[in-house]
């Protein structure tokens, strides 16, 4: 297992990741993306959504506590600046004392701070590919984060796969590298 340090910095690489081609949108809010139904916007949305859910419930804070408070448009006229708000006080969040050792009430049950921090990374790395590929930049996700990401979501894959949350596994050519490994254990074709 991981340590406190390492998750933190994992997710830090993780959503740096997705930061950098959020900056890269240039406009192109309605671009769409690999995600059926999703253009730029909603998935730029979807993951500012989560950050600002990781600050309440990294807090200890239960779902219905919370309440309809994150409900609406996030992103509102500057979806650049509402990203980097929001991700900004996720890290915060992550990055405070005791937040991996504390319990987080999500919708399915309670889990570990630390767990509920690497399902967050996950889903940056794995929508900073989404992002990437509907913009048509550079598609590389941090080694370093995807080899502990896909490391850590190994045990986890079948019951994702069983809930609907991914697709189909997609094995990658060989040598492809951790990233191409992850995405392929989410479905994706690199």
């Amino acid at each position: 297992m991981q340590t406190t340090v390492d998750i933190q910095e994992i997710y830090r690489r993780a959503g740096a990741g997705f930061a950098a081609r959020v900056h890269q949108v240039d406009g192109r809010w309605t671009d769409p993306t690999p995600l059926p139904g999703w253009d730029v916007r909603a998935l730029v949305h979807h993951l500012v959504e989560e950050q600002r859910w990781a600050v309440p419930l990294l807090a200890g804070r239960t779902i219905q506590q919370v309440g309809d408070l994150l409900a609406g448009d996030l992103l509102g006229d500057d979806p650049v600046a509402a990203f980097d708000a929001a991700a900004a006080a996720a890290l915060e969040a992550v990055q405070a004392d005791g937040a991996l050792e504390g319990t987080v009430h999500l919708s399915f049950g309670d889990c570990p701070g630390h767990e509920y921090v690497m399902q967050l990374a996950a889903d940056h790395l794995v929508h900073t590919w989404d992002l990437a590929r509907a913009l048509g930049v550079d598609e590389t996700l941090d080694p370093a984060a995807s080899t502990a990401v896909r490391d850590w979501f190994a045990d986890h894959e079948p019951a994702y796969r069983q809930a609907g949350l991914i697709g189909p596994r997609v094995d990658p050519a060989p040598g492809s590298g951790p990233g191409a490994e992850l995405l392929g254990m989410f479905g994706r074709t690199p």
